[in-house]
């Protein structure tokens, strides 16, 4: 009788906490950060305040600096989230997620090649590279998922993953000793950081990130069908092999965009889908679209949360971004890979 009398309001302070987390690490995001300017000379700044409009050094930190680094965590959190999701689903495995499954090293690897052999420089140059890579991998996760036409365990799928990982790394790494010219370049970039991204960068991956939000959102219902088997779908219309491909499409674009303009992040794939996949039904929305959407916002979130940390913890020092979310997610995998109701896809 309690539970069910108070779980309407639950549900009301839960969806008001998620609606405000994202806005209220955006904004902490805008107040701390580059710059020796205290938070509340930021939020002078952002209040109207003339004096501080009329500081150049201030408006620089704020706009060209802290806004775009900002909206890169937008961009890049939201699109591993739904990556992920898009990836356990496709997959049926839980442990499912863009690094684990060497998407992300091949994306680091289309980079690698574009900056030894191409003369690549620049961030449109990245993002073409990234998707080319990413979408190597995403053909050898499908193909290993696919392998015999039988469903493959999820920690052989996560293996087989890790060891592709691996390989493009080594391969990576191979380049990179015969091009000693571009490791610097490399070295910044493959610690995956949003240090230094300036507004063109968040302009040109922009479009590409909401392409593939939009694609995925898109295949949320045939998806859905999917989930019942590959019979049930077809006697539903679809056709898996082209659906499948299409969730290739939206994660190339997704992970690719998101390897170019911040480098490899680890486990955010897993964390967001994960808490997604935990909170929508106390939302009373557990679709597949929803639950895509959900991932979107606590991706986002979870990279501005983990953005803030890497700044704040050694202090002037910047830690990698990717170190931040892999002590939040390496516990994660030890525990769904240990849980048994997990190691058999029962959550999806």
């Amino acid at each position: 009788m309690f539970d069910h009398a108070y779980r309407p309001a639950l549900r009301r302070v839960l969806f008001i906490l998620l609606a405000l987390v994202v806005p209220a690490l955006a904004l902490a995001s805008l107040l701390v950060g580059a710059g020796e300017f205290s938070a509340m000379d930021a939020l002078a700044f952002l209040s109207g305040e003339a004096r501080a409009r009329s500081d150049p050094q201030l408006q620089t930190v704020l706009l060209s600096l802290r806004l775009p680094r900002m909206a890169a965590a937008l961009l890049v959190g939201s699109a591993l989230g739904v990556a992920g999701m898009l990836m356990q689903t496709v997959t049926r495995n839980p442990l499912a997620e863009p690094g684990l499954l060497g998407v992300n090293a091949g994306a680091a690897l289309g980079v690698v090649v574009g900056i030894a052999w191409a003369g690549v420089e620049n961030g449109p140059g990245y993002l073409l590279w990234a998707g080319l890579g990413a979408m190597l991998g995403n053909a050898c996760v499908l193909a290993v998922a696919q392998f015999g036409h039988q469903a493959v365990a999820p920690l052989r799928l996560v293996l087989a993953g890790v060891a592709l990982g691996a390989t493009f790394i080594g391969i990576s790494s191979a380049i990179l000793l015969s091009q000693p010219a571009g490791y610097d370049q490399y070295r910044f970039w493959v610690l995956g950081s949003l240090a230094g991204i300036t507004p063109s960068m968040t302009l040109w991956t922009a479009p590409v990130v909401i392409a593939g939000l939009l694609s995925a959102l898109l295949l949320a219902r045939p998806l859905s069908a999917l989930l019942l088997g590959d019979d049930i779908a077809r006697s539903l219309g679809h056709r898996p092999l082209p659906l499948r491909l299409g969730v290739a499409f939206s994660v190339t674009l997704l992970t690719g965009s998101a390897v170019a303009l911040a480098g490899p992040i680890g486990f955010l794939g897993l964390l967001a889908p994960f808490l997604a996949r935990a909170l929508t039904p106390l939302l009373r929305h557990a679709s597949l679209a929803a639950q895509l959407l959900v991932a979107a916002w606590l991706g986002a979130g979870l990279l501005l949360a983990a953005d803030l940390a890497a700044r704040l913890a050694v202090q002037p020092f910047e830690t990698p971004i990717s170190v931040m979310t892999a002590l939040a997610g390496a516990p994660l995998l030890i525990w769904l890979a240990r849980s048994r109701a997990w190691q058999n896809g029962a959550a999806l």
